[in-house]
């Protein structure tokens, strides 16, 4: 098994960016969703609600980020300028970011139809992952609730499989905004995973993914269907909640930097 896909997704709920390798810190992968956008009342925007933040791309260069869409051009900012602190809500945290300034909340508002501002970790940002889950001590940036998700090859055909299998139209792999793309294991393996390596970089499963309306959303159109969360529902539901249905493993990266580049061998301990 090795790791044949990485991804990073800057702001959070827009579009990714696939990388070779990637280095690690405290939060997560480096640069994977450090910037939010935020409503009126500085609360946390994502697809479920606005399906338009899919259409905007994002591009990371040494000092900036890009955001674009092609009927609507581009928006950069400096990954380090200056900012008021505000306080913004994602899920049921609350937390310190960095506002991002007038000229990209205009630029967002217009396109989003919808008063908004862009937010980024600061020095003062401090998120907490669930302790229940991953053990105490572990953060997380703007990402729903754990620092990466990991998605293995064999588990995304099947789905393709029983998709086709039902007159339906396989779906892409960034329906699933996962940053760890696994190959060379069978469907649904990742399930049964404790404590792994990929490459240097020592990790551990801290549970299923509940999925949302998200994946129902083409990241081309964001346009939606009922598919493939119906399918899913048919044979991934939680035996212990089974209000969710599960598809990928959260994942906590047990060293704090480092690392990780496509090809690195998956270890099982």
């Amino acid at each position: 098994m090795h790791l044949s896909g990485l991804f990073i997704y800057p702001v959070k709920s827009l579009r990714g960016v696939a990388v070779e390798s990637a280095r690690l810190d405290t939060l997560g992968l480096a640069g994977d969703r450090r910037f939010l956008v935020v409503d009126a009342e500085n609360r946390f925007l994502t697809q479920r609600s606005t399906p338009r933040l899919a259409l905007i791309e994002t591009a990371l260069t040494a000092t900036s980020l890009i955001l674009r869409n092609p009927a609507h051009g581009s928006a950069a900012i400096g990954l380090h300028d200056r900012g008021d602190t505000l306080t913004v809500t994602i899920w049921r945290d609350t937390v310190q970011a960095v506002d991002c300034g007038v000229e990209i909340a205009v630029w967002l508002s217009d396109f989003l139809r919808q008063p908004c501002r862009l937010v980024r970790v600061g020095a003062d940002y401090r998120r907490a992952v669930d302790p229940v889950r991953a053990g105490p001590g572990h953060q997380v940036g703007f990402a729903d609730a754990f620092p990466l998700l990991l998605l293995g090859e064999g588990s995304w055909h099947d789905l393709n499989d029983r998709l086709l299998a039902q007159g339906e139209e396989p779906v892409p792999l960034d329906r699933f905004r996962a940053n760890l793309i696994v190959h060379g294991s069978r469907p649904y393996a990742e399930d049964d995973w404790r404590d792994f390596r990929i490459g240097e970089i020592a990790l551990r499963n801290a549970g299923p993914c509940a999925r949302c309306v998200i994946i129902t959303t083409d990241q081309t159109t964001a346009g939606r269907s009922p598919e493939p969360l119906r399918t899913l529902a048919a044979y991934r539901r939680d035996p212990h909640e089974p209000g969710n249905v599960n598809f990928a493993r959260n994942i906590i990266h047990l060293q704090k930097s480092g690392t990780l580049r496509v090809g690195d061998p998956v270890i099982l301990a």
